[in-house]
């Protein structure tokens, strides 16, 4: 069972839109990045995503390319959450599973997931950008591929 988390694409700014929805260019990159995940196989059972407008957007997206019917909203995914409880559910998730989500919260997870520390920085996250994390016997998960938009 393999483990994605993927930042929201490019939203617009806060004063422009107060609910932040996608860029243009994040809805082009999200597009790019899912697509390419599509192209090479990727088959998901289920896509999280925090709830916010940006990340909803960016599930949809994603779930559209790979053909991903069970997109749903999950409690404690904001910024600022702990990410102690996603990663304990996510290790024990018996398929694979995208989460999709912010800054610094994914890279907190992450790191949670690699070394069991969540203040490591294992990865570096871009808008829009999707890494694949899979799961060891040691319970330590390790990082198999990342996506940019720019190297898609």
């Amino acid at each position: 069972m393999d483990i994605y988390l993927m930042q929201h694409g490019e939203a617009v700014a806060a004063d422009v839109d107060p609910h932040r929805p996608l860029a243009q260019a994040g809805r082009r990159n999200a597009r790019t990045v899912a697509q390419r995940a599509a192209d090479s196989g990727l088959v998901l059972d289920s896509i999280v995503h925090s709830g916010k407008l940006r990340a909803a957007q960016t599930a949809a997206i994603l779930a559209e390319a790979l053909g991903c019917r069970q997109v749903v909203e999950r409690p404690g995914l904001a910024p600022g959450d702990p990410v102690e409880p996603v990663a304990a559910w996510l290790l024990r998730a018996t398929g694979p599973v995208a989460v999709v989500g912010h800054l610094p919260f994914l890279d907190r997870l992450a790191s949670e997931l690699v070394v069991g520390d969540p203040h490591a920085r294992i990865v570096a996250f871009r808008n829009a950008g999707l890494v694949r994390l899979v799961p060891g016997p040691d319970g330590r998960c390790s990082v198999s591929w990342v996506l940019h938009p720019e190297v898609c």
